[in-house]
Parts: structure tokens; C-alpha cells; sequence
């Protein structure tokens, strides 16, 4: 049976002639007693329950906290890896394209050098044929004047000087 703070207060024991009747008394502390040991027992319990709930609130606010950190700094990390990523990039992109004008100016500088060796060739080509026609027309004069000595002398001169200009002819081939 459940006792209230009220019926604590407005029970009455019956009065005796030495005082109240103390069976009724032991009764009542009785149940007052049960009353109190059963409200500390569930007192306590409830205490225990309230620690263990505000153990487990602090334990999930710490693991909420730790969550938000990891999400903050993964985060963080993906924002510097894209970062990261982009410089990486713009630098490899910048060390192309001087890698590329490089290449475009040695390109340029051997197309220069061909062509100058290419007139270099052209020259030399034009110096040879000019040394060659001189050559020629030398030789040519030569030639004639071989034409006209051999024109202007007897016959018997001109076999003489026919076979004094045969150098190249075999003496030994003659007799034959």
C-alpha cells in the first residue's frame, strides 16, 4: 500500500488513556517505512538510470564532436587535395608549354641553320660550276689553238705532233 506525504500529515491515531495506541503506531511506521525503503530504492535506481543516460549522452556529444572534426578535417583535406591538384596541374601545364616553345625555337634555329647550309651548298654549287665553265673554256681555248697549229703545219708535222699529244697511248702497243 502506497502512502502520501498528505495521509503522513492528516493521519490521526487514536488516543488512549497513556497516549496513542501503539500497535497502530508500529503499524503506521510500518508502512511508512516500506513506503520510504521502496521511494529510496527507486530513488536510487532512478539515480543510477540518470548517470547512466547523462555517461551515454556525454559519449555520443563526444562521438558527435569527434564525427564533426573528422568531417571537418576530411573536408579540409579534400579541399587541399583539389587544391593541391590544381597547382599540380597549372605547373605541369606551365612546364609543357615551356617545354613546347623550347622545342618550337630549337626547331626554328635548325630550320635557320638548314637554309643557311642550304645556301652554303647553293653557293658552293654556283663557285663550282663557275670554276668548272672556267675550267672548260680554258681547256676549250687550248683545244683550239691545238686546232689551229695543227691547221697551220704540214702533213708530216701534224703526225709528229698527233703523236706527241697521244701521252696516254702505249708505245709498246704501236709497234703491233
Amino acid at each position: 500500500m502506497r502512502i502520501t506525504p498528505i495521509e503522513i500529515q492528516q493521519h490521526q491515531f487514536k488516543s488512549r488513556l497513556i497516549g496513542y495506541d501503539s500497535s497502530a503506531v508500529d503499524h503506521f511506521l510500518e508502512m511508512v517505512a516500506d513506503e520510504l525503503e521502496r521511494l529510496y530504492k527507486q530513488n536510487h535506481e532512478l539515480k543510477e538510470t540518470l548517470a547512466r543516460t547523462r555517461t551515454a549522452l556525454e559519449q555520443m556529444k563526444e562521438r558527435e564532436k569527434a564525427l564533426q572534426d573528422t568531417l571537418m578535417t576530411a573536408q579540409r583535406v579534400t579541399e587541399d587535395l583539389k587544391s593541391n591538384a590544381r597547382k599540380e596541374s597549372e605547373v605541369l601545364l606551365a612546364e609543357a608549354k615551356m617545354q613546347g616553345e623550347q622545342i618550337v625555337r630549337a626547331a626554328e634555329g635548325r630550320r635557320v641553320e638548314l637554309i643557311n647550309e642550304i645556301q652554303e651548298v647553293k653557293r658552293q654549287k654556283i663557285s663550282f660550276e663557275s670554276t668548272l665553265r672556267a675550267l672548260i673554256e680554258s681547256h676549250m681555248k687550248l683545244l683550239n689553238l691545238d686546232v689551229v697549229a695543227i691547221e697551220g703545219g704540214d702533213a708530216e708535222d701534224d703526225s709528229l705532233m698527233l703523236e706527241a699529244q697521244l701521252p696516254l697511248q702505249d708505245p709498246s702497243s704501236e709497234s703491233s
